[in-house]
């Protein structure tokens, strides 16, 4: 297998979002129409009232040739959440799949901390408009930290197969201040829970499925699964824990691991190898990777540079 790039597919700067957010495109993900593609994506507004960001979730739907745009979102398809929620400060990613005639949409919701930045946790909301809008089924999460997994539950990926869903997801080892005078930073890494309705989650705790390549301190985010000729494969993005936001060569990179029992992951990021391009979009960093399959061709939407700050491209996988 091979990844043909097809270039930048949406800039944010050459469009009007929602909430005056004037850049980012984070975390493309695709929900596939007869005759377009709707790419859901989280985009930033500052607070005025701190300075800091506030991630929405937008919209833009596609030509089914994943070139032309036909429209963008003028709103978020879902508030943030209430007053002290988990996800009061922002929704980043949106992942979203189609389950009774409904369209299921499980958020990370994000929520500052006064000793770290930020935690996050795991919500659900639902479209009864294909997608349009979303309304929660409550305001707390549906997975989120636990006695084994303390903090940093989010990124999930849900996928119902043979009757049951599958989620795969992040937590958090912990924090860890790897310099004197920096702030502390978080590593992740990828799990996965089980549930019969969707809304109900029983995790396999703590279990790390995916082998570290970088060591102790990979951190490993946003996975993807896609089943290709009887072969589970999932794609997902990984950095170090530190020293990854201006340095490229400790920044995100596309990460891939093969399952044919959905338990038992072998990782082999080298086939297929999607990598930097010198000079281009995506020379420094490659990032939040969603695998979906539309007419028969299957595609990744993936974040360059500065975490997806000017927009997602697109990836064609070859047989």
């Amino acid at each position: 297998m091979k990844w043909k790039k097809l270039g930048k597919i949406f800039d944010p700067t050459q469009h009007r979002l929602p909430c005056n957010c004037v850049q980012f495109a984070q975390s493309p993900q695709a929900l596939v129409f007869d005759d377009f593609v709707r790419i859901y994506f989280s985009t930033r507004e500052v607070d005025q009232r701190n300075g800091k960001y506030l991630s929405h979730i937008a919209f833009v739907d596609m030509h089914k040739d994943l070139r032309e745009v036909i429209r963008v979102s003028d709103q978020p398809v879902i508030p943030l959440g209430a007053l002290g929620c988990f996800d009061e400060h922002g929704i980043f990613p949106m992942n979203v799949l189609r389950h009774d005639g409904l369209v299921y949409g499980y958020t990370c919701g994000w929520n500052r901390r006064v000793s770290v930045s930020v935690d996050t946790a795991i919500g659900l909301a639902i479209s009864r408009d294909d997608g349009l809008s979303f309304q929660r089924i409550g305001d707390g999460p549906v997975l989120a930290a636990s006695l084994h997994e303390p903090c940093l539950v989010g990124d999930g990926f849900v996928k119902v197969i043979g009757g049951v869903f599958h989620m795969w997801y992040i937590f958090g080892t912990g924090w860890k201040r790897f310099a004197e005078d920096a702030p502390p930073d978080r590593t992740y890494k990828i799990g996965h829970a089980l549930s019969a309705d969707g809304v109900n989650w029983t995790k396999e705790e703590a279990r790390q499925i995916i082998a570290n390549r970088l060591g102790a301190d990979e951190s490993q985010a946003l996975p993807t699964v896609i089943e290709l000729a009887g072969r589970y494969h999932m794609f997902f993005c990984f950095r170090q824990s530190f020293d990854f936001r201006k340095n490229a060569g400790r920044g995100y990179r596309i990460g891939h691991a093969s399952s044919t029992d959905l338990a038992n992951w072998t990782r082999d990021d080298e086939h297929p190898l999607l990598d930097v391009t010198a000079g281009d979009w995506d020379s420094d960093m490659l990032c939040y990777p969603h695998v979906f399959e539309s007419d028969g061709q299957v595609y990744l939407l993936y974040n360059g540079n500065d975490f997806g700050r000017y927009g997602f491209g697109l990836a064609m996988l070859e047989q």
